[in-house]
């Protein structure tokens, strides 16, 4: 049995929206970053860094934390949505890292200052909102001409799609990123990315198309 221990943020939708796609039995644990659960030291044991999301494999015995590394786990374990052929994995692998040192830290400060602290300083909003829009140019350039990032539907889009679903937080008109919009809504589309952005079932806001 797959624990999944979450709070309904970005990176824990990706885990989510993964585990939904694969339809694999798992268990939700609700780890409350509001009220510090991620600091009990129950949760801390699987994941000592103290941040969310984090999966404990009974089955194999596995304990992974960081959101990329359980993608990989998870893909690797069951075989799906990460290619074994060595460019086209290199290609997801790439664009998995992409999202993971660019897009989300980028984007995290843009939802802690463009969204609920604008104003507080006129040039880290400037900066933020200038290489937010590089991040959104560099997809829409990836994604022209092609369905998904790397190839076929696979962990690079479920990392990156959370993220841009908060695009109205990056102050981003998907308008002006007509090949970001299109992928957008095809993976608003799937019923898995739709359940999966639901867990767990705390969150009160719906993605917008």
């Amino acid at each position: 049995m797959i624990h999944f221990y979450a709070w309904p943020t970005p990176n824990c939708r990706k885990v989510s929206i993964l585990l939904q796609e694969l339809g694999v039995p798992y268990e939700v644990h609700t780890v409350n970053i509001g009220e510090d659960d991620q600091f009990k030291p129950e949760f801390l044991d699987i994941s000592p860094n103290n941040k969310v999301p984090a999966i404990h494999d009974t089955e194999t015995a596995v304990k992974q934390f960081e959101s990329g590394a359980i993608l990989i786990y998870l893909a690797e374990k069951y075989g799906k949505f990460l290619p074994s052929e060595t460019a086209d994995r290199a290609s997801v692998l790439q664009w998995l890292m992409w999202q993971m040192g660019g897009l989300g830290p980028i984007a995290g400060q843009g939802h802690h200052y463009l969204k609920h602290n604008p104003g507080v300083s006129d040039y880290t909003d400037k900066r933020l909102k200038t290489e937010i829009a590089r991040l959104y140019g560099v997809l829409d350039k990836q994604l022209d001409g092609q369905d998904f990032v790397a190839g076929d539907y696979s962990i690079a889009d479920m990392a990156i799609w959370p993220w841009v679903s908060r695009y109205e937080w990056h102050q981003v008109d998907l308008n002006a990123y007509p090949n970001v919009q299109r992928w957008y809504r095809a993976l608003l589309s799937r019923a898995a990315v739709q359940r999966g952005y639901h867990v767990p079932h705390v969150a009160d806001d719906i993605p917008q198309g």
